[in-house]
């Protein structure tokens, strides 16, 4: 039997990081952070517990990339519904959307990651997190930002700021509430994007 090719084992090994990001993201969301073990991952993945430390260093780490592996998805997938466009201020509308959608329908998953970013590990570099800036950048070129290294870092610290609003423990702000608040921001109409039933908050709809 011949030796596999580079590429092949390439696609084998992106295979494997894969699995073990998707099992990470499913085991935390249904049990937490400290009752998710490093073994428990691989072991939902199907991979050997050794393919966990070759990859990533730590366990927080390793939720970082999970959860920007799946805001990337969520948004990817937000932006290239049908009927799918090129209007800048549509796509920016998804975008909201999208990551507020995640803080509603996955929140022990999303406070966890907050959590850990503003713990002592800070923010992490990694593939997933690069593509999901890609993403969100090249939504604000298509708004029409003059200034994109300036725009973009605000638009990331806005939505960052309206996800802890949503997961605030015991002082949560309501998702249509912030929503509108960027709408107005940006000038977007609140029937753009994915807009929740009952039409938007008193006052804050965008002129």
């Amino acid at each position: 039997m011949s030796p596999r090719s580079a590429s092949v084992n390439e696609e084998l090994r992106r295979r494997s990081r894969e699995r073990l990001l998707q099992a990470t993201v499913e085991l935390v969301a249904e049990r937490g952070y400290e009752a998710t073990k490093l073994g428990d991952i691989a072991d939902r993945a199907g991979a050997a517990r050794g393919l966990v430390s070759y990859y990533f260093p730590g366990k927080r780490q390793l939720l970082q990339s999970a959860v920007h592996r799946l805001m990337h998805l969520t948004l990817e997938e937000a932006l290239e519904r049908e009927p799918r466009t090129d209007d800048g201020r549509e796509r920016l509308a998804r975008a909201v959307d999208a990551i507020l959608g995640l803080a509603r329908d996955q929140p022990r998953l999303m406070r966890t990651h907050m959590a850990g970013i503003l713990q002592a590990e800070g923010f992490i570099q990694c593939p997933e997190q690069q593509r999901l800036a890609h993403l969100l950048r090249d939504t604000v070129v298509r708004y029409g930002s003059g200034d994109v290294d300036t725009d973009y870092p605000m638009l990331r610290a806005l939505l960052m700021g309206a996800v802890v609003a949503v997961l605030l423990p015991g002082a949560p702000m309501p998702a249509s509430r912030l929503r509108a608040e960027l709408f107005q921001r940006y000038g977007l109409e609140w029937e753009r994007g994915f807009p929740p039933d009952g039409g938007p908050p008193g006052g804050t709809f965008p002129p």
